[in-house]
C-alpha cells in the first residue's frame, strides 16, 4: 500500500494540493512508439493544466494497439473549465484515437491524474494509459504505467499498476476500478521505488495501492508524461459507439 494514500495533505476538488497550481503505455506497444513508415499528421499542441501537450496523429496504423491516433479537436480538446477530453471516434470507416504526450519531462517525483469520467465499466476493447515514456532508444521500453482495460475481456479485472517490462513476475498488480465515481490516481517515482496511489475523490477512500521496488524501476532519461485513450488490438468497441474520457488535471511534484 502506498504511504502518500494514508498521510496527504489537504487537497481541491480534483484531488490535487490546495496550494498548488495543478499543471497529465501500453502492454503490447508503448505510448510513444510509432511504425518506421507511419506518416505523421501536421502537429498540434494544447495547454494544459498549466503545460504544453502535443497532440499525436498518424495516417496509418502505429502503437498502441496498432491503431490510427487524429490529433483533431474532435478527438483532443480541452474545454472553458480546463478539462482535457480524449475521445475515439469512428470517421470514413475507421476508429480514431487519442493521444497527449508533455513537452517537458519533469523527472522524479509524483504524477497524479484527476479524472472526471467514471472509467471502471467500459467497452472491454477500450483502454485508458497514464503513464511515462522515454524516447531515447536505450530507455524507451522503461515505462510507468496506470492502466484502466479489460483487455478484450469482459470477466477480467478493469485496471492495473505496471513497471515495464509487464511479463516481469512481479512488476504488475491488477485491481478493479469501481464503474461510477471520479478519481484520482498517482504514482510516486524515486530512483528506487515507484509507489501507485488510487483514491476515491468523493470520499478519500482508498481504492488500491501498491509500491514496487524491484530491479526495473526505470532510471529518469527523459521521459514524459502522456496520457492515451486507444483500442485493444485495434479492435472496434463492441458496443459500436464513441467512447469519451474526461480528465480534469495533471500535476507533479516533485521530491522533497
Amino acid at each position: 500500500m502506498s504511504s502518500s494514500a494514508l498521510d496527504r495533505p489537504p487537497l481541491d476538488r480534483r484531488g490535487f494540493l490546495r496550494a498548488a497550481g495543478g499543471m497529465g503505455a501500453a502492454v503490447l506497444l508503448a505510448g510513444g512508439l510509432a511504425a518506421p513508415t507511419a506518416e505523421a499528421a501536421a502537429p498540434r499542441t494544447i495547454a494544459f493544466s498549466g503545460r504544453t501537450w502535443t497532440v499525436k496523429g498518424y495516417k496509418s496504423r502505429v502503437g498502441p494497439g496498432p491503431n490510427y491516433f487524429s490529433s483533431s479537436p474532435n478527438n483532443v480538446w480541452v474545454d472553458s473549465s480546463g478539462a482535457l477530453h480524449l475521445k475515439i471516434t469512428k470517421s470514413a470507416g475507421k476508429w480514431y484515437c487519442a493521444e497527449v504526450i508533455c513537452n517537458e519531462a519533469p523527472g522524479y517525483g509524483t504524477y497524479r491524474f484527476s479524472l472526471d469520467s467514471a472509467v471502471g465499466g467500459w467497452d472491454p476493447s477500450v483502454v485508458l494509459g497514464l503513464f511515462t515514456w522515454s524516447d531515447a532508444l536505450a530507455y524507451h521500453n522503461q515505462e510507468i504505467d496506470i492502466e484502466f482495460a479489460r483487455w478484450g475481456s469482459a470477466a477480467n479485472l478493469n485496471a492495473q499498476y505496471v513497471v515495464q517490462p509487464y511479463d516481469t513476475v512481479g512488476n504488475m498488480v491488477r485491481f478493479n476500478e469501481p464503474a461510477a465515481t471520479q478519481t484520482l490516481h498517482s504514482f510516486t517515482w524515486r530512483a528506487d521505488s515507484v509507489a501507485f496511489s488510487s483514491l476515491d475523490r468523493d470520499t478519500g477512500g482508498l481504492i488500491s495501492g501498491w509500491t514496487y521496488s524491484g530491479g526495473d524501476v526505470p532510471v529518469f532519461a527523459g521521459a514524459n508524461p502522456r496520457m492515451n485513450l486507444w483500442l485493444f488490438q485495434g479492435r472496434a468497441p463492441v458496443s459500436g459507439k464513441a467512447v469519451e474520457v474526461v480528465i480534469s488535471g495533471f500535476e507533479h511534484v516533485p521530491l522533497v
